[in-house]
């Protein structure tokens, strides 16, 4: 069953295991939102707009820089064999707080007109302006969660620079709880010799309204800015470790990469 708009208290966990030990923990806070229905959420909310600022707010070119929100998204389905029927998608996102925003990764969660879920848009950005998009059907779900939810194991090969300190030839793994009571994602990144890092986020869900918004925004204060500057104090103290460093390679030749 598709939720309504809601809000996900998280903490994420970042464990590098070669070829030095590294953790990096934060909370963050993630609105899951009806992408055709954002302009309705933000009459309803004093302190939620939709492209203004506000103390919580999203705008479109965030994610779609030339064209609306759905026809984005389909266009990716389809140009990675997908037929889009018009269903549901659900964005899981970090919001600007007091106008600001980075997401290393926003989800799509694509939905046939039957309601089930089709296909998953892993939207990547790296610190330098740029976004890889890893577009996987959801075919491959298999198994369930603690709570007895559909869990999808989905893969990919790294396509796309996001780290200095992680190397191209790499081939992530996937595992996500849609969004429901609760989020779970978890990412392994391997090499040829096996997992390099992993990353867990994990969430609980709290029904969107004003007292959330304002009770995330004091819980997660600058929460937005503090993921960047997290970013950039991880790499000095990987650099400290004399981690390998990579330099970035040109951006890849497409905009997506469709994985399995």
């Amino acid at each position: 069953m598709i939720g309504p708009p809601a809000l996900y208290h998280g903490n994420v966990l970042h464990r590098r295991l070669r070829p030095c030990l590294h953790t990096l923990r934060y909370r963050v806070f993630h609105l899951l939102l009806d992408i055709d229905r954002i302009s309705e959420l933000a009459a309803r909310l004093r302190l939620f707009s939709h492209n203004r600022f506000n103390l919580i707010s999203f705008h479109d070119r965030d994610h779609a820089r030339n064209s609306s929100l759905r026809d984005h998204a389909e266009a990716l389905l389809a140009e990675a064999g997908i037929v889009p029927d018009g269903g549901p998608i659900r964005l899981l996102t970090m919001p600007r707080l007091l106008g600001y925003a980075f997401n290393p990764l926003s989800m799509w969660f694509c939905h046939g007109a039957d309601g089930s879920l089709q296909a998953v848009i892993y939207a990547v950005s790296n610190t330098f302006g740029e976004r890889h998009n890893y577009v996987i059907p959801a075919r491959s779900a298999a198994g369930t969660g603690a709570s007895g939810a559909n869990v999808l194991h989905q893969q990919a090969g790294k396509a796309f620079h996001v780290s200095p300190f992680l190397p191209m030839d790499l081939h992530y793994a996937f595992r996500v709880m849609p969004p429901g009571p609760r989020i779970a994602i978890g990412i392994s990144v391997s090499d040829g010799k096996g997992p390099v890092m992993a990353a867990v986020h994990t969430g609980r869900r709290e029904e969107l309204s004003d007292r959330a918004l304002i009770k995330a925004a004091v819980r997660y204060p600058l929460s937005t800015l503090k993921v960047t500057a997290a970013i950039h104090w991880e790499a000095l103290r990987l650099w400290l470790k004399r981690a390998p460093f990579f330099r970035k390679p040109p951006p890849p030749p497409t905009r997506l990469t469709v994985g399995q």
